[in-house]
Formats: C-alpha cells, sequence, structure tokens
C-alpha cells in the first residue's frame, strides 16, 4: 500500500481513502481484521498516531469497529432499511493530554453505532489546544449539522475555563445539545447548567485513600502537575476527608505541585519521606516512579504510590500500579444516553451522572504495615 506524498489532503485521509476502497472492493470482509496502527504506520511510512486517525476516520463512518485487545475489523453492513436518524459531534481537544480520553471516545462511538447515531470527530482534536482551534472546531461542528456533541473540555490552558464556557455557550446558541465528559466548563467547585457524565472522583479518592489507611499508612503527600483540572481538586478532597474522618493529622504541604521528572521537585517530596504518595492520574505516577529508579531513591519499606484511571502505564511499570479504574464503556454507554435525551427535550433539567470507579489494588500499594 502506498499513497501520493504530494497529495494536499491530510496523510490520515489518504490512508482511510486507500483502506475504504479496499473494504469497498471486497479484500477486507465482514467481520475480518484490518492490519495493526503499527502495521499501517509502516506500510505507509507515517506515524503511529496518524495510522490510529486514520482508523478512527473509519470508524466514525461505520466502516469499521475497535474492539479493545482484539484490534480494528469491517463491520457487518447494515440492512438496507437501516437509516442514521441522529448527527452528532466528538470535541475531545485534551485527547492527547489526558490518556483515559481516547478509550471513553472510542467507547462513544461504538455506542453511537448501536445506537444509529453518525459521530463526526473534527480534525482539531488532536492539533495543540489553543482558542483559535477550538473556534474551529465549534464551528465545524455546527456547520455539519450536529444535532448533539461530547464536549470533554479543554484542561491545560491558563484560560480554560473562560474558553470551555465559550465553547459550549457557542454551540448552545447554535441549538446543539451538549454532554460535558469527565469535567465541568467551571472550575471548581462551580457547576455549570450543561449535563455532565463522569465517574465519581470524590468518591473514588476516599475509597482509595480508605485502602490505603487500613494498609497502615498515615504519611500522605498528593501530587500533581501544576495547571491541574478540576477532576483533581475533587480527588484532593475525597483524599483529604477520607484522612480527616480517622483523625490523621495531615502537614499543611501535603499538596504539591510540580513536575514528576523534575530531581529537584521529587527530593523535595522525600524530605521527610511519606509512607504515601498519590498522584493525580497513573501518567503522573509512572513518571514519578521513573524518576526515584534515575535518582536512586528508595522510598520507606512498604511505602505506597497510587493513581488514578487504570490506564497502559499501571501495568506496564516495574512495580504494578494500584489505581482506580474509570468504567469506559459504561461512561461512553450513558453519555449516549444522556445525548440523546437531551436532543428529544431540551427542557430537561441539567443532569449530573457520576458512576463508582473500581478500586484495582496491585502491588504499589505495598503490603500492610
Amino acid at each position: 500500500m502506498s499513497f501520493n506524498r504530494r497529495s494536499p489532503l491530510p496523510k490520515h485521509q489518504l490512508i482511510s481513502e486507500s483502506l475504504r476502497e479496499q473494504i469497498a472492493a471486497g479484500k477486507f470482509a465482514a467481520s475480518r481484521r484490518l492490519p495493526s496502527e503499527t502495521a499501517l504506520a509502516r506500510r505507509f511510512g507515517v506515524s503511529r498516531p496518524t495510522a490510529a486517525r486514520a482508523l478512527r476516520d473509519l470508524q466514525a463512518e461505520g466502516l469499521v469497529e475497535r474492539r479493545v485487545g482484539a484490534g480494528t475489523f469491517v463491520r457487518e453492513p447494515e440492512p438496507a432499511s437501516a437509516t442514521r436518524s441522529l448527527t452528532v459531534g466528538l470535541y475531545a481537544p485534551g485527547l492527547g493530554d489526558t490518556e483515559v480520553l481516547e478509550p471513553i471516545c472510542n467507547e462513544i462511538m461504538r455506542a453511537g453505532q448501536e445506537q444509529s447515531m453518525r459521530l463526526i470527530w473534527p480534525e482539531e482534536e488532536n492539533a495543540k489546544p489553543n482558542p483559535w482551534h477550538a473556534e474551529a472546531a465549534c464551528r465545524r461542528l455546527i456547520e455539519q449539522g450536529v444535532a448533539g456533541v461530547f464536549f470533554a473540555p479543554h484542561e491545560r490552558l491558563p484560560e480554560r475555563e473562560t474558553l470551555n464556557r465559550r465553547v459550549a455557550e457557542q454551540f448552545r446558541a447554535a441549538g446543539v445539545a451538549v454532554v460535558l465528559l469527565d469535567r465541568d466548563v467551571f472550575e471548581f467547585p462551580g457547576r455549570s447548567d450543561f449535563d455532565l457524565v463522569s465517574i465519581d472522583h470524590f468518591q473514588a479518592a476516599f475509597t482509595l485513600a480508605e485502602h490505603l489507611i487500613e494498609l497502615g499508612r498515615h504519611r500522605f503527600c498528593f501530587i500533581a502537575k501544576p495547571g491541574y483540572p478540576g477532576t483533581t481538586d475533587l480527588r484532593m478532597a475525597g483524599c483529604r476527608e477520607a484522612i480527616a474522618r480517622k483523625g490523621i493529622p495531615l502537614k499543611r504541604d501535603w499538596a504539591r505541585f510540580g513536575d514528576p521528572t523534575d530531581a529537584s521537585f521529587v527530593r523535595r517530596i522525600f524530605k521527610p519521606a511519606p509512607d504515601v504518595i498519590m498522584c493525580a492520574n497513573d501518567l503522573t505516577a509512572a513518571l514519578l516512579i521513573q524518576t526515584l529508579a534515575r535518582l536512586d531513591i528508595q522510598p520507606p519499606p512498604n511505602a505506597s504510590i497510587v493513581g488514578f484511571d487504570d490506564v497502559k502505564y499501571a501495568t506496564l511499570l516495574s512495580v504494578p500500579l494500584t489505581t482506580i479504574r474509570q468504567p469506559c464503556a459504561d461512561l461512553a454507554r450513558i453519555a449516549v444516553d444522556v445525548l440523546r435525551a437531551r436532543i428529544a427535550d431540551p427542557g430537561l433539567p441539567p443532569r449530573q451522572v457520576l458512576l463508582k470507579g473500581e478500586l484495582i489494588v496491585r502491588k504499589s500499594s505495598g503490603a500492610p504495615a
């Protein structure tokens, strides 16, 4: 397989067009697996994210389905009588920074297809987040006539609240129903009047902290990167509440904000050493563990390092990570149902649907003291 590198079209579109032609020609029969992202990247001479984007394009069109842990398969053709009654958009500008968004978005695609939704995923979602891309992505979805949109608000921008509110209001002004994914457009503890589907971040952190206290841990430290989202505030609050209910004293500087790859920041965390480091997410925990190994810093015996989300980093570390698993498939199905209901009845009161995260205990939480 190859494509014309002089074409003005983006590479992912050229790859998806090549695969689309081969599916139409019968090279890939129904239920047959397509080449993997790695194989496509090697065959077309592109990066793996570009190959992944091409497969997502085909998934959004309903031509293929992506099965977790199995690959990408050609979908069975729909009966001639079947119609796609609803066109919706998915705008997730933090896809590259918030790893848990990718499995949630893939599950939304699958759940939407099962309910005859046509999902549009604009190119801008993988671009560097900035106000211009946000406005362009919003306009593009509106111009394509979407009835609703799944919106995972911007996370890293300093002016994110203003931008997120402007984007959500722009959709609403155009008559487009909005369902927020994972976090609100308002900063903590604010709450907007848009529907929100998420895990209960407060309860998840409370459960994780309780587990660690039961293991005999008492010297807590919470770390997050600067510019963290409101979901991290909720996780800190849940952890703090669990500690307070057990009457455990908490140092004023128990929450630290910095880069987990920065040697000086990491060394300060261990003066004195805590016996719990609760990280804002799995990626922060993974980077911290790598930095500790690089600096040859040994945490106290039976100390715990834990994260959130249960993404790929959790099991790839030298010590598998104790974490909170997000129920991605359930979040997706509920988000689809909430968006359908909002489109059918715009006058419904705003809803906040919070699902329970699952505690996954692995070796990083250590043995009982």
